[in-house]
């Protein structure tokens, strides 16, 4: 039927130009050399921003880092919303020396609801005037040392809005945590590299931002509360024609789910909060790509298409019109064969941009040469398990959860 052959080039057009396109970038970030940032004074005033709901214990750790910078300690100041803590993470905060403000609300639950809180208590008093700009963090971060001072080149060089590169301080845990910390990884060194080689936007991953007095202004406070509010004020500050900008030599680490339910759940989330933002900004930013002929558009048209959740529709529709006899059995059959090959393909794919993550960036992989050979194979059963995440995010009704942080 006319419906099955639509999605079928659809699948072939959206997945192939997502393929390619990722392999240019690899390509690019393999063959150019990474962009640097010149020296810069030290003389802005940033604010960290953290959201914290019962993490006393790993706050200390963010906390402790973000106080032994080299960057003048005396322009950073540390805000933190303890956001319906039942702990001490308040207690543990103010005697570090943190500013705390502590939110109590079951109806609006996550952390864009925290951010906004906090945000809206700065500006009211006036509090939030000072700083030239806002770093966000999640509480189980750890930075290196001279992330402000690297952030900071970024920044004075015209960037208003930044992201950073993201490792993790427990890869090696098992293969759940490494699956999540190598995709971030390979995000940072093969995307948001390439993206910034070639003009264009990058992508601001839930932690590890800045954005700059003047962009907060533009949006009073925080005004992104989908499930996925780091891709939202991404398609927010891109339709707004803002470029973010990457500074891979500002590392931060942050713990991964190390229980396959954990990990679930925390993809539930992304995959449920991915189809938010495609349904309220997909047209609009399609719209740019077209009217605009912006690249950084049709970049983030691609990465928000669902065409996971185009491919379960598109094998459903085609074994319910064989069963009701719209079509045959046999070309259906035959669909699955070729998607069969293709999911071959895809598997060794992955296990080849795995193994290459790991090769270009060993040095910042905290590994054994033994336990990154078993990552490499198990990675492609952790983004395969998207399929059934994907299903799933089409009818559940996912909600913002907290993961337990260890540290």
């Amino acid at each position: 039927m006319v419906l099955l052959s639509v999605l079928d080039i659809l699948l072939v057009i959206v997945g192939g130009a997502g393929m390619v396109y990722q392999a240019v970038c690899i390509l690019i970030s393999l063959f150019t050399k990474p962009i640097r940032f010149p020296q810069a004074p030290m003389d802005k005033r940033y604010a960290v921003l953290i959201s914290a709901r019962n993490e006393a214990n790993v706050i200390g750790n963010l906390i402790t880092c973000i106080q032994t910078q080299t960057y003048p300690s005396e322009l950073i100041d540390i805000w933190l919303v303890a956001d319906n803590c039942t702990d001490n993470t308040a207690e543990v905060a103010r005697n570090m020396g943190c500013h705390v403000i502590e939110r109590f609300n079951k109806e609006l639950v996550g952390k864009g609801y925290a951010l906004t809180y906090l945000l809206d208590q700065m500006n009211e008093s006036g509090a939030s005037d000072p700083y030239d700009a806002f770093f966000v963090f999640d509480a189980d971060n750890k930075l290196d040392k001279h992330y402000v001072e690297e952030m900071n080149k970024a920044f004075q060089s015209g960037f208003k809005i930044l992201t950073s590169y993201r490792n993790s301080v427990n890869l090696s845990d098992n293969w759940v945590s490494s699956g999540s910390a190598l995709w971030f990884i390979r995000e940072s060194r093969f995307l948001s590299a390439s993206r910034m080689w070639l003009g264009n936007s990058c992508h601001v991953g839930g932690t590890g931002f800045m954005f700059s007095r003047e962009i907060m202004r533009r949006n009073n406070g925080w005004k992104f509360h989908l499930l996925t509010e780091d891709l939202e004020f991404t398609m927010d500050s891109l339709l707004h024609g803002d470029r973010i900008g990457y500074c891979g030599t500002a590392v931060l680490y942050d713990e991964q789910p190390v229980t396959f339910a954990q990990s679930w759940r925390q993809r539930l989330r992304w995959s449920k909060g991915f189809l938010q933002v495609f349904r309220y900004y997909g047209p609009a930013l399609i719209k740019r790509a077209i009217r605009e002929r912006d690249f950084s558009a049709v970049d983030f048209t691609l990465l928000l298409c669902p065409f996971t959740v185009i491919g379960i529709v598109r094998i459903l529709l085609g074994l319910l019109f064989a069963a009701c006899g719209f079509v045959t059995w046999q070309s259906q059959l035959s669909s699955l064969a070729g998607w069969t090959s293709g999911i071959v393909t895809s598997v060794i794919g992955m296990m080849a941009l795995a193994a290459l993550t790991i090769i270009v960036e060993r040095d910042q992989i905290g590994a054994t040469n033994k336990e990154l050979f078993a990552y490499v194979l198990s990675f492609p059963i952790y983004m395969f398990s998207y399929v059934p995440i994907s299903f799933q995010a089409m009818f559940a009704k996912s909600e913002w959860k907290p993961i337990e942080h260890k540290g």
